[in-house]
């Protein structure tokens, strides 16, 4: 990744930590083309790499600017700051921000309290913690599995619930929902699909399957 005209380490993505979820984002980013490279204040975690990571590994503590620079955040698109520790990932996010004028910056948080912290600081971040949740929850509450698709920076879950005998013939529309969550349509029992729509009513039958999506961070 030296470039032989400068000097300079050129990188497209920064990861920020070599845990288990830092390797498993770094060999992605890796097999997909770009061109990464990864701090972690313990050389031990970089021989957990795949044998064909082809990336950079810098050892150093993640909030010392020189580690950062050495790691070559002043050339790269986006850091992701992945290490266990939230206060760790919010001061690594800031700094990439304000200093090292990243725009692209995601974080790595395991406490949901800490989503405002980073929402007040203008910083994106993902919550594992509340994905597992609701992923768990889906498990043993619904009869289908819940998928998650992520959109830019946010990821989205999508999940049913089977029509209570009460709510045969209302318009899916007027469901009561949880927070943040909307109702998509029904899948019927012959296993057609029918999509909310303005100004169109859906009225559920027996044994459909409503379909709700919402925002998960």
């Amino acid at each position: 990744m030296p470039n032989d005209k400068t000097g300079e380490i050129n990188v497209n993505v920064l990861v920020v930590g070599c845990g288990r979820l830092g390797r498993r984002l770094a060999e992605m980013l890796d097999q997909n083309g770009d061109d990464v490279a990864v701090i972690d204040s313990d050389p031990l975690n970089f021989l957990q790499l795949s044998d064909a990571f082809s990336g950079l590994t810098v050892t150093g503590v993640p909030m010392d600017m020189k580690v950062l620079q050495s790691a070559g955040i002043e050339s790269c698109d986006a850091v992701a700051v992945v290490t266990p520790d939230d206060n760790l990932n919010i001061t690594v996010s800031q700094i990439a921000r304000e200093f090292f004028h990243v725009e692209n910056v995601v974080a790595r948080i395991s406490d949901p309290a800490r989503e405002n912290v980073f929402k007040s600081f203008g910083l994106r971040s993902v919550c594992h913690t509340k994905m597992a949740g609701d992923a768990i929850f889906a498990s043993l509450t619904q009869p289908w599995e819940a998928k998650y698709l992520t959109f830019g920076t946010s990821s989205m879950a999508f999940h049913s619930r089977r029509v209570e005998p009460d709510q045969v013939g209302l318009d899916a529309k007027h469901l009561p929902c949880e927070e943040n969550e909307v109702v998509l349509g029904a899948v019927h029992t012959n296993g057609t699909v029918d999509l909310c729509r303005p100004g169109q009513a859906l009225p559920l039958q027996e044994e459909d399957q409503v379909l709700f999506a919402r925002v998960v961070d």
